[in-house]
């Protein structure tokens, strides 16, 4: 029994030192594959009872561990939609048919129809800004959607929010005729800008702001379409102002109480221009900053993605807008994930579930554009493991032949 225990035990070691060997080869053939995790094989012996004198060899059983969580090295390159996580954290993908997965493999480029595939055929999943700002989904992949961004389409986003900052002069007085909210003729007013806003189609509508003293401390701002001026000169402008707002400064020149004016652009969507930054200081009439959102009809020059995972479509006329944000997903063992092909990984029961946030929230990690994350294979190391694994093979071959040769002389015996 114990000859037959033998080679058996020989058998195991040979399998073993074979699966030890299958994990080097894998290991060296993707040692140049973007993403890809080491595995390695532990062994745990594998006892069999014995009874009085007689010992019963019993051999080695194999756990193939892949090391996920240890990060490769962050190699730069020159592609915008080439991204790597530094820290915790794996990219949402899916396969042609739906199914999610999670990977590190970040080489990513744009396929016919715009959506970002890697080398492997997956598609980058994340959440849209269509319906605003994007919130994760903590406990699942529902609400993720492919990455598409198509430079062919024409787009025009209509003005929704401005912000306007300056300073209105202490000193001024308030006009003897009527305001500009009356939209009369005779209106006379303290100050006046101009902005640049876009309706629904993209065309540009430039709009007339007044700032008018009308005492110690207090101001009327009134907005028009300056397209319905009065030629030749401004008032009366046709339907009159599109809105009036009073405002009131403390002794100090800081705005108090309302601090935003808000009307619809003609043609286009509610606007509301913040003047929370509006000073009334002993200077004269200065602007320091004034913007106001949308843009014109342009198509996408170029696309970029910020460390928290935010990407945007710059076009045309310099303006940007957030497309997509891509999260992260994490699990608490991700040494125990389940390896799939083409260099994904699903939850297991030893891994925990998935979870997902966006980078930099917690233990998540950034996202690098233009970065790929090397595998985190040491070829040195490999190379020793063969020949260890090598040696250990033949001498648990020796073991087996040993055996053979000693079962053969004792069935020999009564010859």
């Amino acid at each position: 029994m114990s000859l037959y225990g033998m080679m058996r035990t020989g058998v195991s070691g040979m399998n073993a030192q074979a699966n030890r060997l299958s994990t080097t080869a894998d290991n060296i053939a993707n040692s140049d594959t973007t993403g890809y995790k080491r595995s390695s094989a532990e062994f745990s012996t594998l006892i069999m009872p014995g009874t009085g004198g007689a010992y019963n060899s019993g051999g080695v059983t194999t756990t193939i561990r892949s090391a996920i969580s240890s990060q490769g090295v962050m190699q730069y390159t020159t592609s915008v939609s080439d991204l790597a996580v530094n820290g915790d954290g794996f990219f949402v993908v899916q396969d042609a048919g739906g199914t999610p997965y999670m990977t590190r493999a970040g080489s990513f480029v744009p396929d016919a129809q715009g959506r970002l595939v890697n080398a492997a055929g997956y598609q980058l999943m994340a959440y849209s800004y269509a319906n605003g700002e994007p919130a994760a989904t903590a406990n699942g992949f529902e609400g993720l959607v492919p990455v598409q961004i198509s430079d062919q389409q024409m787009t025009a986003t209509p003005s929704t929010a401005g912000n306007f900052a300056g300073n209105l002069p202490a000193g001024a007085t308030p006009p003897s005729g009527p305001l500009p909210s009356a939209n009369d003729p005779a209106s006379q007013y303290t100050s006046k800008t101009s902005l640049v806003a876009y309706d629904n189609l993209g065309n540009k509508k430039l709009l007339d702001v007044y700032f008018t003293n009308t005492g110690a401390g207090t101001w009327q701002v009134s907005v028009f379409d300056q397209s319905k001026a009065t030629a030749g000169t401004s008032f009366p402008y046709t339907g009159g102002a599109l809105a009036s707002q009073n405002l009131t400064f403390d002794a100090t020149g800081k705005l108090t109480g309302t601090s935003n004016i808000s009307f619809t652009v003609p043609g286009g969507s509610a606007l509301t221009l913040d003047l929370s930054k509006l000073t009334q200081l002993g200077t004269g009439f200065t602007v320091a900053d004034a913007k106001v959102n949308g843009n014109a009809p342009s198509s996408i020059q170029k696309v970029q993605i910020g460390q928290d995972g935010v990407i945007y479509a710059q076009f045309e006329d310099g303006s940007t807008k957030a497309l997509f944000k891509i999260p992260l997903a994490d699990v608490q063992s991700p040494d125990n994930l389940t390896a799939m092909p083409g260099n994904v990984y699903v939850q297991s029961t030893d891994s925990g579930a998935v979870r997902i946030g966006f980078a930099n929230e917690g233990k998540l990690g950034s996202i690098v554009s233009g970065a790929l994350e090397n595998s985190n294979v040491d070829i040195a190391e490999e190379l020793t493991n063969m020949i260890a694994a090598q040696r250990s093979y033949t001498a648990n071959s020796k073991v087996f032949q040993t055996g053979s040769d000693l079962m053969d002389v004792l069935v020999n015996l009564k010859r």
